[in-house]
């Protein structure tokens, strides 16, 4: 009995201590993955590459660890060994939006456009809702020159993903350069809150302004707009009347930008619409946005919102006065603003579908 309990006793010393190697080599490779992960946001990629096929010698099936090579590689600019570690992921099951993004890029880089295109076209089926994948597939076929294809994309992506960002970003300039202001306007408000501190923001805010004032720069499309909105009301509605519903609404505040327009004129056009689409288009095409805006005027903040929206780049002297002389007010919005950001609804998409990118 003692001899039969001994060797029971070292039969289950042996299956921990077995257990514990196996914990420890997990650990020990999860370990060398985030070490490796931090190479690469320091851009040391050799070094990545290095720790993350040590990692795979401990877990050589693991998917994340083989993408995150496959992605290191593409850093790097080895697109042959990128290629052919990521390319065996993609019909796994576990592939995910990530793989078939950086699987897009690699075969961009090595100029393969139609397997890219056609990757793209797999991975939406896969992730219907990916706002990422829709952003660039869009911009794949933006350079192709198939324009239509591309815009569309974007637009699939802002209905799908309402609060990713890029296809706002890439809709917007497209807008821009077809001359859309009203886009421009819509898409870029919507930009700057959910992007408001890149390089890209700045850029955005200055085709924003400039959207205002191209917006009445033609005062007849606005009044056609009010024309057009009587001739629609009881019917049934669509992206295309939502937009006339709100040229309309902005074509009857033309009066109070007849002296220009600055971040001043602006906070009192855009109070007097949202007057204006509450009394008439609120109900009928409920928007984040304009409850967003609705809800800061209420509050006593739309002031110092305009100014941190318009007021960077329409005047960065006036901007840093008022700022400095309504401090307390401007970081109690700030504070509101971290707090309660705007957040779009998935199933509030409008848009005229009118593009043509073509000159």
């Amino acid at each position: 009995m003692n001899m039969r309990a001994s060797l029971l006793k070292m039969g289950l010393f042996t299956a921990i201590l077995f257990s514990s190697v196996i914990s420890v080599s997990a650990q020990d490779a999860r370990e060398l993955y985030t070490t490796a992960t931090g190479f690469i946001r320091d851009g040391d990629y050799s070094n990545a590459i290095l720790v993350l096929n040590q990692a795979l010698q401990q877990e050589p099936d693991n998917i994340e660890f083989k993408k995150q090579l496959g992605f290191a590689y593409y850093l790097q600019g080895d697109m042959n060994k990128a290629k052919n570690i990521i390319e065996p992921l993609l019909n796994k099951k576990e592939a995910d939006e990530q793989t078939f993004q950086i699987a897009g890029n690699i075969y961009q880089s090595r100029q393969e456009w139609k397997t890219a295109q056609k990757l793209y076209e797999k991975a939406l089926r896969k992730f219907p809702e990916s706002g990422e994948l829709y952003n660039d597939n869009g911009q794949l076929l933006m350079f192709l020159k198939v324009f239509e294809g591309g815009m569309g994309s974007y637009l699939k992506g802002i209905e799908k993903a309402p609060n990713f960002s890029s296809n706002y970003y890439n809709a917007i300039k497209a807008y821009a350069y077809m001359n859309n202001p009203v886009w421009v306007i819509i898409y870029g408000e919507i930009f700057v809150n959910l992007e408001s501190y890149t390089a890209r923001t700045a850029e955005v805010r200055t085709l924003l302004l400039d959207a205002y004032k191209s917006l009445y720069n033609d005062p007849s499309l606005l009044t056609r707009a009010i024309e057009d909105e009587n001739d629609q009301k009881g019917k049934k509605k669509s992206g295309a009347d939502f937009i006339n519903a709100y040229k309309a609404s902005m074509g009857k505040q033309a009066s109070v930008v007849m002296s220009g327009i600055d971040p001043e004129t602006l906070i009192m056009l855009r109070t007097r619409f949202l007057l204006d689409w509450y009394n008439f288009a609120g109900i009928k095409y409920p928007y984040a946005l304009f409850d967003f805006q609705r809800s800061l005027l209420k509050q006593g903040m739309f002031e110092a919102y305009n100014q941190w929206m318009f007021g960077p780049v329409a005047n960065q002297p006036a901007y840093r006065a008022w700022t400095t002389m309504h401090k307390a007010e401007y970081d109690t919005f700030l504070q509101y603003q971290r707090n309660h950001p705007l957040k779009l609804r998935p199933d509030e998409y409008y848009n005229d579908n009118k593009f043509s990118l073509a000159r």
